[in-house]
Parts: structure tokens; sequence; C-alpha cells
């Protein structure tokens, strides 16, 4: 009898929960469940007992286990339930020409897909989005048709890179018939496995189920104790019944060493080495382990084997019968031979060249002070999992560091902790690891000083502690004798940019006017200039601030890219000012650079803003499909991040999409979790974030005064800037000319009228609009049409499809309906164009009641493709690359890639030939 093999009893409400899980997937529906008890609870037994549910129905199920003596490897749970099926299965999976890289990403966390593995050209958190959702898609394949069911057990012991991807799942349910069940113990399982899904606690037996279990052999009085001493949890009942009729142990975890001390010498050791080996373990590294010769090894399994202590497993590798097992085997070493026995498996695994990360597990517990090599593995390890599994790179860092002696480049080593810290979310842990480089650091080493403290106030403001990280670069700046000195400038434009944030223009002026324009650093000169247009126009120097767009434009256009990668926070302050002065095509093509120079830098710190921005001008440009993604990304890194800051940064855009896209429920939620989150209250975001909220509740009919008065407060705190205010002037005159209240509307459309620039003609075409919603009739018309002309030299299609609406409206509203189609139309194709759901439909309703019979539009193509995926999957029909796709719709290579992958999902194909196949099969 063993946890597998044994009769199941009780249970009948697990069970239940686990039939209706499988239901649900045979019915083609995604579900996350969770079983979770102490150990010995008997959920082994029942994720078995799940497994032969699923075969009745015809549904797969792949198993994996994390392992308690192997928690830092990345994914291992993953790679243990998925590896030997990928290796089966290779030719059914993403090749080299599968969109976003999936096959690369992939090839990172799976070795059977090894082979396709290419370096890959993001090593920031994006990476690791984008992998998670690789993940995904590739479990959403494995499940179609039939279904498929994955068991991840004693995920306590999961790796930080499992969790995240187990909540990124929680959150993006793939539209499969996947079924995935987690099994933890509460008490050691990390905050961040609270996910959705259900959640199924397993207890103990009743007395009278754990003597339905032991079976009738066993007398009435040996249950009674056999219960005693186990507490009713099933394994260690079953590990007690083993033993011979006496004195039972003294708890019930004693059991297990009873079991052990039964063994004979050799299998004894080999079992210690076995554990120490590794939770799948090959005969020959317990023979390295125990120090035996291989023969002796195999007898001893034979023993451990038929005492059901060890199971045989795939490819001639073998495995305990439970991960108590093996505690138990491990702690029955001595310390000493533990350590012995881990130095064996490291130079062996040395010999056959493995893979860093596989030393590494032995090498931190075996390695001695002052160990060079050892430190070597654990840096190389480090390193070889950072882009994918930052958090178990810390840890191995934090390894080495543990055995370096103090030398330069320990230095070097905690900088590098500290960014990998960052990027996993763990500011905490990062910023006094930052600190603790700027105490080591020399007093008069001012150039390597001024980057620590640059870091650490870039830290600060992830951990929404702005005032820290101004603290910490006024304190280093006044310790450099001479303020002019190069070493003084990247404290002070890091200080430039907190002074944005605040809203404080002047200061953030005044410390511009103190740096030096002819810097010998040409990356600090073109740094310096990137952030002289948005202090000039934060200031409402328009003219001035238009100069200094052009001044830095010219400067970057002489400065190599090499020169630019340290400064790339100052080039996300140049591209949003070049939003807010109109400079959009400009803006776009630099985002999309320095985007891409940041993901290939691992800056991930700077890209959430990077890509807010991003998402913020797709919106004003009228490409919402492709702004919608860039703020999902930038939300999603802010998760990884755990950082406050950064997520109301992405939720403030996501609100506006959502908004513009006819979510309206989805903005005001988004808007609102920003807005009351309590970060970056007095700050740029959270003004960002209530100028969403306002501006959704204001698109669906309902206009908040307190929301209202919010938005003004933040504009005449200068922490809204006037392209934001400009907008939701034009706003308010709609919503309350919708709400038949004209005076309220022409107070905010006079004050639209007040806000024009002559400088940005823009700036003219969204006050003539904000005009025409308070006026009527034949002004209303001209107005309305004068706006759109405007607005669509400006490239804002969406607001120019906006003018030509109203300009139909008041047409009809006017009885001339036939004058209004022409508008109405082109408004309806616009709207359609930009994914501008909300506002096509609106389109519809007034043509039709401007008379024209209208046809009730799909909202997707074929299969569920997008428009833009539609055209997308044609031009990869008709032999267009990727590139060559964006360079035709003047889209980047990224969201290309994106909406391929979409498209890949819906269409059930996974390589370019497979959806030409598709789509010739549909016409």
């Amino acid at each position: 009898m063993n946890d597998h093999s044994a009769p199941l009893v009780g249970r009948r409400d697990v069970l239940n929960d686990l039939r209706g899980s499988l239901d649900a997937i045979v019915s083609g529906e995604f579900r996350l469940l969770a079983l979770v008890g102490e150990p010995g609870a008997g959920k082994t037994r029942l994720l078995a007992e799940l497994e032969r549910l699923a075969t009745e129905r015809g549904c797969r199920t792949l198993w994996g286990r994390a392992a308690e003596f192997e928690q830092v490897m990345p994914f291992s749970a993953l790679v243990d339930a998925l590896d030997g099926h990928l290796e089966e299965t290779r030719h059914e999976h993403p090749g080299p020409d599968a969109p976003g890289h999936d096959a690369q990403l992939l090839a990172s966390v799976f070795p059977a897909l090894g082979a396709t593995a290419e370096p890959s050209d993001d090593v920031s958190a994006l990476a690791r989005y984008r992998l998670y959702r690789a993940v995904a898609q590739l479990l959403a394949r494995i499940a179609r048709p039939g279904g498929l069911v994955l068991v991840l057990d004693d995920v306590h012991w999961a790796d930080d890179a499992t969790v995240e991807f187990l909540d990124h799942v929680s959150r993006h349910s793939p539209k499969a018939p996947l079924l995935v069940v987690v099994a933890y113990r509460p008490k050691q399982a990390p905050p961040r496995l609270a996910l959705g899904g259900a959640r199924v606690t397993i207890g103990p037996l009743s007395e009278d189920e754990a003597g339905e279990l032991l079976g009738p052999n066993v007398t009435r009085s040996r249950k009674k104790a056999l219960y005693d001493a186990s507490e009713g949890y099933p394994f260690y009942l079953q590990a007690l019944a083993r033993i011979e009729a006496g004195d039972l142990p003294g708890s019930k975890t004693d059991a297990l060493a009873l079991e052990l001390r039964d063994l004979s010498g050799h299998a004894l050791i080999v079992a210690q080495g076995a554990a120490v080996a590794a939770d799948e373990f090959e005969a020959g590294l317990a023979a390295v382990a125990a120090k035996v010769p291989l023969a002796t090894a195999l007898d001893a399994l034979d023993e451990l084997v038929d005492r059901d202590l060890v199971r045989p497993g795939a490819g001639g590798r073998f495995r305990f019968r439970h991960p108590l097992v093996r505690q138990a085997a491990y702690e029955s070493a001595k310390a000493g031979w533990r350590l012995s026995a881990h130095r064996r498996i490291a130079e062996r695994l040395a010999e056959v060249d493995a893979p860093a990360p596989l030393r590494a597990v032995h090498v931190e517990r075996s390695a001695a002070f002052g160990d060079r090599d050892a430190v070597d593995v654990l840096v190389t390890a480090a390193r070889q999992v950072a882009t994918t599994a930052p958090a178990t790179s810390a840890h191995w860092l934090q390894a080495a560091l543990g055995l370096l002696p103090d030398t330069t480049d320990r230095l070097d080593l905690l900088l590098e902790l500290a960014r990998n810290q960052t990027v996993s979310g763990r500011l905490t842990e990062a910023r006094n690891t930052a600190y603790e480089v700027l105490r080591l650091l020399p007093r008069d080493d001012y150039a390597r000083r001024a980057q620590a403290a640059r870091f650490c106030a870039l830290v600060e403001r992830l951990l929404d502690r702005p005032g820290e990280g101004r603290a910490v670069l006024v304190s280093e700046l006044r310790e450099i004798p001479e303020p002019r000195l190069p070493a003084a400038l990247p404290m002070r434009l890091r200080l430039v940019a907190e002074s944005l944030m605040r809203g404080d223009h002047r200061a953030g002026q005044a410390v511009l006017d103190f740096m030096p324009d002819d810097s010998d650093d040409p990356g600090l000169r073109l740094a310096i200039a990137m952030l002289r247009p948005m202090t000039a126009y934060a200031g409402h120097r328009v003219e001035e601030a238009l100069g200094h767009i052009a001044a830095a434009q010219e400067l970057a256009e002489a400065t190599p890219e090499i020169h630019q990668l340290a400064w790339m926070d100052t080039v996300a302050w140049m591209c949003w000012s070049e939003i807010w002065l109109g400079r959009h095509r400009p803006a776009l093509a630099r985002f999309e650079r320095a985007i891409a120079a940041v993901k290939a830098t691992g800056q991930t710190f700077i890209l959430t803003n990077m890509l807010a921005g991003l998402a913020r001008l797709n919106g004003v440009l009228g490409r919402i499909p492709e702004g919608q993604i860039a703020a999902e990304e930038s939300a999603e890194i802010a998760l990884l991040l755990n950082s406050g800051y950064a997520r109301v940064v992405a939720m403030a855009q996501q609100s506006l999409l959502a908004g513009a896209a006819g979510d309206d429920e989805d903005a005001i939620r988004l808007g609102h979790e920003a807005a009351t989150s309590g970060v970056s209250v007095s700050e740029w975001p959270g003004a960002q974030a209530r100028f969403a909220y306002a501006t959704a509740l204001a698109n669906s009919g309902r206009i908040d005064e307190e929301a209202v008065a919010a938005v003004e407060e933040d504009f005449a705190g200068d922490r809204l800037e006037e392209f934001s205010m400009l907008a939701f002037c034009e706003t308010m005159a709609c919503a309350h000319a919708a709400r038949n209240e004209p005076k309220e509307s022409v107070a905010w459309a006079e004050r639209a009228a007040a806000m024009v620039r002559p400088e940005l003609e823009l700036t003219d075409g969204l006050a003539r609009l904000a005009r025409a919603h308070a006026t009527v009739g034949a002004e209303a018309e001209e107005l309305a049409l004068t706006a759109a002309e405007i607005l669509t030299r400006a490239g804002h299609r969406l607001d120019a499809g906006r003018a030509l609406l109203r300009a139909g409206v008041a047409c009809v509203d006017g009885g001339r309906k036939r004058a209004a189609l022409p508008h109405l139309e082109a408004a309806h194709e616009i709207f359609t164009a930009c994914g501008a759901r909300g506002m096509a439909a609106a389109a519809v309703r007034e043509q039709r009641r401007a008379g024209k019979r209208v046809a009730a539009a799909r909202a997707t193509g074929a299969h569920g493709l997008t428009g833009r995926e539609l055209e997308i999957a044609r031009l990869v029909a008709e032999g267009c690359s990727n590139q060559q796709i964006a360079t035709r719709l003047h889209i980047s290579v990224r969201t290309v890639e994106t909406h391929l992958t979409r498209a890949f999902e819906k269409l059930g194909v996974t390589s370019r030939g497979g959806m030409t196949a598709a789509l010739g099969q549909l016409g």
C-alpha cells in the first residue's frame, strides 16, 4: 500500500470539487484549483485520484513538483511537468519563425526546446511577462482539443518565477480546456500563492475513515494507537502501519526514521546520497554522493525500491516515495557528510560540463570562504538566469558575496545584486543593498558614489519614497568639493526629474541652469538637453520648449546610441514633452528606439514609464489596440517590480485607453483604483490618475464634482500639464452638453479657448471642438469640421473622428440628415480603424437617426481575429516579414509580434505556414 495506490476514503466534498473542475475543462473552460493541507494530509493521493478521473474523461495529465532542496531552481516544477512531453512532441511546438520570439523564450526554460534557443534581445522584466504569456499559450496548445490537467505539487517550495507565472495565469486565464492544480502547505507558502480560483483545504481523516483506510486486518486497539500517533494524517498513518507490532514512535515524523533505521548500511548511505543529489536522481549521481561503486548503488536501490522508499521513474531515474521521505533521508546524514556529498556532486557536474545553474545548487552548499572557483560558478549561474528568474539570480549573487573577501569586484557584484533585487520586486532589499554600496565606496570616489546615489534615488522612487531619494542626492552633492565637477551631473539630472515629478518646475529649471551644456561626456550633454523641453513646457514657456526640442533632436542625431544608454530616463522625459508639444511622430520613433535599448540593457525600472508614455501617445494617435498593449505591458512590469508608483503610472493610461475603446466601466475601475491608491498623491503620477478617473466618469455621463475639483487643483499646482487639462476641458464641455447643461458646457469651452497656444495648432483644434459641443446648428457643424481638419493635420485621428461625429449630430439635430451622412460615415470609418468600439457604435446610431440603414457590425473577424490581426495575418500570407509589415502599417515590430501571437492562439496554429493555411480555409 502506498500514497498513490492506497484506497481513497472519505474526501467526498473534495472529490466533488475535483469532478466539477474536470467537467468545466471538458466544456472548454479554464480552471485554477489549489489543494491546501499540512504535510501528510493526502494531497498527493488526491492528485493521483484527479489524474485517474481526468483519464476517464479523455484529458491528458502532466505532473510536476517543486523540491525542498532545489527551491531556487527556476521553473523546476513546470520543467518537471512539461519537459518530457515537450521532448516527445517537439515537432508540434513553435519553431524559430514563431512570433514574439516565443521559441527563444520557451527554450530558455525548457531543456527539451534548447536546440532552438537563441540569445534574447530583451533582458528586462518585459521578457518575463512575455515568457509567462508564452508558457500559458503553450499550455493552451497542449490542452486542445481533449483537455489538460497540469498538476504542480509542493509549490510551497517553488521558486519565485514559478509563483509569478501562477499569478500571471490567475489574472490572464487561457482560453483553453485547462485545469491548473497546485498543492501546497499553507504555513510554508509565500504570500503570492494566494491566487484566484478555488481553494480546497485538506484536513486529517476522522478516526472512522482512518480505520477504513487501514482495513479489516488491523485490530481496533492498534487502529486507535495508529490514529493517535498519526493524528489522522494518511501519509503518516500508512508509514506507521508498516512498522511491526510493538511500541509506536513518539511522534508521527519518527515513523520515517524507523523505516530508514531498518535499511542495510549500503542502502542507507545510498538513500542519503540520493537525497543530497536531487529530487529526481540518477543512480550514478547517487553513487558519487554516497562514495560507493555504481554496482553497489544499484543493489542498494533495489532494496530501496523493495521497501517503497524510492520508486523508478522515467529515463532510468528514481524518485523518493514522498518529499517527506527524502527530507528524512537527508536529515539522517551528518552535516559534515552532507557537505562532502554536495562537494562530490559539484565536482562530478563540473567534470561533465553541466550547466552552471545545476552546479550552483551544490556549490552553494559546499563551497568554502574565499573559493574563487565557487564564486565564478555562482556568478555565472546568476547571470544565466537573470532575465527569466532574477530572484534566483539575486540568491546566487548573495551566495557568491558570502564567499568573497572585501575586494574591488565585491562592489560591482553588490550593484549587480541590487539591480536583480529591483527587477525581482524586492525593492526594500534592493534599497538596502544600494545603500550598502554607497557605504562601502571611498568618500572621494565621487564618480562611483554619484552613480550609486542615483540608483538609490531610482529605487526610492519605485518604493514611492521620493523624499528619501532627494535626500540622498542632496547629501552626496554636499560632499563634492566643487559643485560643477562632472561627478555631480548624474545626481543633478535625477534631481531635475524628481522636481518635475512633484510639479516644481522652478526647482528643476534652477538645477538645469546650474549645469553646463558643454560637458566632455556626449551622453551627459544629450541628457541635459533632453530635460530642458519639459522644464520649459511645465513653466508654460511653449516657444522655448519647442526650441529646446529642436536642439535636443539635433544633438541626439549626432550622439551615438552607446553614449545615450546610461541616461535613458531623460529620453523618457523628452518623449513625454514631445507628446505635449504635438511632435507625435518623432516621439513615436524615439519611444520605440528607447524601449528597444532599455530592454536590451535590462533597465526595467525605466521601462514602465516609457511604456506608459508609448501607451498615451498611441491613444493620442488613435492607435488604441497598440496603446492598450503598451499599457498592459507597463502594468505587468509594475506588478513584477512590486512598485505602487509604477502601477499608478500604468493604470492611469490603461484607464484612458479603456475609455477610448468604449469600455467605460473598466476605465472607471482602473482610474478609481489608481486615483485612490494613496501612491504619488502629490505628484505627477497621482495627477494623471485623477485626470484619468475624472475623464472616465465624464465620458460615461457621470460628472463627479469632487473628481473635477481634484483635476483643477492639480492643474493649478502644476502637477497636471496643459495638454491634459485642455483635453479635460473639451471632455467636460462634451459631457455637460450631453446632459443638456449648456451653461456649464459653454464655461468649459471658454476655458479651453483660453488655453489655445498659437505655436501649437492642435490646441486650437481641441478648443474649437469644445466650442462645437457648446453650440448648435450650422455654427456647431462649422466649428466641428474646422476642428476635424486641424486635428487630422496634428495626427489626432480619434479626436478628428469625434469632431466629425459632432458635425454629423449637429446636422441631424438641425434637420439636415443627408448632409450629416458623409460626416458620420467618415467618423465611423475612423473609429473602426482606431479600435474605438463605443464611438463606432455611436456613429452607427447617428447614421440610423439620419435615415441610413446600417447592418449590425461584427466585433471581430473570422475565428475572433480583430481587424488589425486579420490585416497582419493576410500580410503574413503574402510572405511579408515582421519588419515589412511594421513598415507598411506604420507600427513597431513589437506590435506586429504581439498581434501575431494573439492571432496564432485564436487560429490554433504555431507557425506562419499554419496561419497561411488557416486563412486559406477561411476564404
